[in-house]
């Protein structure tokens, strides 16, 4: 472009051009690089605002429990002016962009314009020479816009993937040194691999094998049991997704919990809720137990699967689970001993590490953590 101009009019047109596209680049490209602490700054707070609305729905109850409702409500209006602010910052800075992108492509027509006036009435150009420069240098213009606007939408998409980058570049983790039961269940499922040893299931080192191809043969009762927001029938489903209604019925069948569920005025078809807030906590447990008896994996792991439930439902429960877990490998995590009396062998975990290992009546013989434990929770239950 600077040579054509230079050529076809002079070579102060030339350097009019040359001027515009270097102030462009330039000014857009520091703009630009000034502007993206307004806009990481901008997601920050609305992250912040949206965080704290999910937190505070979430956790609802405990917000009526302590009366913070109008806390609550200020927490999350001071996020919202925060990012309004920022936000507020981020568009006046665009704006200041585009005008400084407006001032010097106007700045470059006026100036290229006046000289072509000023020839033509020296009788050096011609009045088409006029129209001519004006009709090029505007479609010079609009290249040197699209370069301007890609290049601030590009900045703006790696600024709202840094999350996501950050992310990335996590290190794995295995969990702290104080670590103990639910770890090694985590350990089991890949959530994270080891950093020193291995495990092997059936002799194979299951770092080796694909996730999906080692937890499509675990089944899972977690200690804290998170349900989706759908119908008791579709999150008993969620252990198979293949199963039909029948097999949904008999797993709930199993975990002693279709009874009550059909006491329910929907059934099968009630809505349990966000995370299941509709359901007591025993409730909850035995649909996730109905879930793992309808996946029916080569092994099950229990992870204070009975915690929540009152002894006659957890005698209940403990029968329906030794129907499913017959010829199956079956990990129970448990506090209350009795549940793991005739468990083929008993390790005794204590600050990550593995104490005492055995049958019920050799621990008991060692006289050690685990004969403390079943001498205390003994006195406890005569009480």
């Amino acid at each position: 472009a600077i040579i054509y101009f230079s050529a076809l009019f002079n070579a102060w047109f030339g350097l009019i051009v040359f001027i515009c596209m270097t102030l462009y680049l330039t000014l857009t490209i520091i703009i630009t690089e000034w502007r993206t602490k307004y806009r990481r700054e901008m997601n920050q707070m609305d992250n912040t605002a949206k965080s704290r609305a999910v937190d505070s729905l979430l956790n609802f109850e405990t917000v009526k429990y302590y009366n913070a409702e109008n806390y609550e409500v200020g927490r999350f209006e001071g996020a919202i002016l925060k990012y309004q602010e920022s936000e507020y910052k981020t568009q006046a800075s665009l704006a200041l962009l585009n005008q400084t992108q407006n001032a010097i492509i106007g700045a470059g027509l006026l100036a290229g314009s006046l000289l072509c006036a000023y020839f033509v009435t020296e009788g050096k150009f011609l009045v088409g020479d006029y129209v001519l420069f004006g009709t090029y240098i505007i479609q010079l213009y609009t290249p040197l816009n699209w370069f301007g606007t890609y290049y601030r939408m590009i900045q703006t998409s790696f600024i709202d993937m840094e999350n996501m980058f950050q992310l990335f570049e996590e290190d794995q983790e295995v969990g702290p040194s104080g670590s103990g039961k639910s770890t090694i269940i985590r350990l089991l499922f890949r959530f994270y691999d080891v950093q020193g040893g291995c495990i092997h299931i059936d002799g194979q080192d299951i770092s080796k094998v694909k996730q999906t191809s080692l937890r499509s043969h675990i089944g899972v009762v977690p200690q804290d049991t998170v349900l989706f927001n759908d119908t008791i029938r579709e999150n008993i489903r969620y252990g198979r997704t293949t199963a039909n209604d029948q097999e949904v019925e008999e797993a709930a069948l199993a975990a002693d919990i279709h009874d009550k569920i059909m006491t329910f005025p929907d059934g099968y078809d009630t809505q349990v809720g966000e995370r299941g807030l509709k359901l007591s906590g025993g409730e909850k447990q035995r649909v996730a137990i109905a879930r793992t008896i309808l996946k029916a994996p080569q092994i099950i792991l229990l992870d204070e699967a009975t915690s929540a439930l009152d002894t006659q439902t957890e005698r209940n429960i403990q029968a329906s689970l030794a129907k499913v877990c017959a010829n199956r490998t079956t990990v129970v995590v448990a506090h209350r001993l009795s549940t793991i009396i005739a468990a083929d062998q008993i390790l005794v975990v204590n600050e990550g590490r593995i104490a005492e290992r055995g049958r019920h009546e050799e621990l008991l013989q060692k006289g050690g953590l685990y004969a403390d434990m079943w001498l205390k929770q003994q006195q406890t239950h005569e009480k």
